[in-house]
């Protein structure tokens, strides 16, 4: 793909590569209450300090501007979103923006049990669950912590409550949930909910281990369609890469999310805003502008619509994962699923 110069008609966000950006993700704290194996190291982490995240308020505004630019679709990630409190609070606020037409969050769905309703009054129209094993001693193994029938009511409270579609996202490991795959893929079939299967990505220390726990997205459905035929289907609503699949007789169906063996760099819509107002525009890369410091230097809609547009001119073409080499940096696997 060559890069041309920036459309700039209408204020869309537009990048060098004529991708129109708008999808949003915001990170709203960069702590999480488990330590996934793939995902960070089990202590000795720094945690930004609080006056260093964005406040509701600064998030609701940069969300405004993104909206004036085209920008219609808005997730709230983390670490774990809901360890903010009060989050209901920034929902309804971006609920009320002109132009933003879907609130979506990704959690590991420990706290989304009680969570839940008042987040579906606010205004959230959708949500994606990590889980990686429905087994309570292997999700100890690989959470490092407990929880499974948590998260697994946390997945009925959002069914029960509207949430629609429910996404649950699986990072799959070698010889260590593997032989789960069919286990998911007959959950999806059970219940309205709709498995994705995550190829293992060379987060941080993971890197190494990586190249012996990856399994490819076509040697995950070849193995499903080993026990049962599937059939292509249309995915649900959201902005997300994957590619579905489900059983004639299915509730959900299975999708599969492959940024190494197939990557979807060409069709990438999104951006991200950190908790700390660092504007990433490749998940998996360094290319990031500054927005929190304008924020607080009173900068008003229409600069940070500005400082969006301009951010578009380093957005880069595509992502240069391989398989074994850690990236530059990387965000939690539970973030790549839209």
């Amino acid at each position: 793909m060559t890069a041309t110069p920036i459309d700039l008609i209408g204020g869309a966000l537009t990048d060098g590569f004529r991708r129109a950006i708008t999808y949003l993700r915001v990170s709203v704290t960069d702590k999480c209450n488990l330590r996934c194996v793939y995902c960070m190291p089990e202590e000795g982490l720094e945690w930004l300090r609080r006056d260093d995240i964005l406040t509701y308020e600064e998030i609701a505004a940069v969300v405004r501007a993104a909206a004036g630019c085209g920008v219609r679709a808005v997730r709230l990630t983390g670490g774990e979103p809901l360890l903010r409190r009060e989050l209901p609070q920034l929902v309804a606020s971006i609920a009320a923006i002109d132009g933003i037409e879907d609130i979506a969050l990704s959690t590991n769905g420990l706290l989304l049990e009680s969570a839940a309703p008042a987040l579906a009054r606010a205004g959230l129209r959708r949500v994606n669950v990590s889980l990686d094993t429905l087994r309570p001693d292997r999700f100890v193994r690989i959470a490092r912590r407990a929880g499974l029938e948590q998260v697994l009511r946390g997945i009925d409270a959002a069914l029960a409550c509207g949430l629609n579609p429910v996404k649950i996202n699986c990072v799959v490991l070698r010889g260590e949930n593997d032989d789960e795959i069919v286990d998911f893929a007959e959950f999806a079939r059970r219940r309205r909910v709709f498995v994705r299967f995550i190829e293992a990505m060379p987060v941080h220390a993971f890197a190494r281990e990586q190249q012996e726990r990856y399994l490819s997205a076509d040697e995950v459905l070849a193995r499903i369609a080993a026990h049962g035929a599937l059939l292509p289907v249309d995915g649900p609503g959201g902005n997300g890469p994957a590619r579905y699949y489900a059983f004639a007789d299915g509730h959900g169906a299975i999708g599969t999310i492959s940024p190494l063996s197939h990557e979807y760099c060409e069709r990438c819509n999104r951006v991200r805003l950190g908790a700390d107002g660092r504007l990433q525009l490749c998940l998996f890369g360094d290319h990031a502008i500054d927005l929190r410091g304008p924020l607080r230097a009173g900068a008003s809609t229409e600069d940070l619509a500005e400082l969006l547009r301009a951010a578009m001119l380093i957005k880069p073409e595509r992502h240069h994962l391989r398989l074994g080499e850690p990236a530059a940096r990387m965000r939690a696997l539970s973030e790549i699923g839209g």
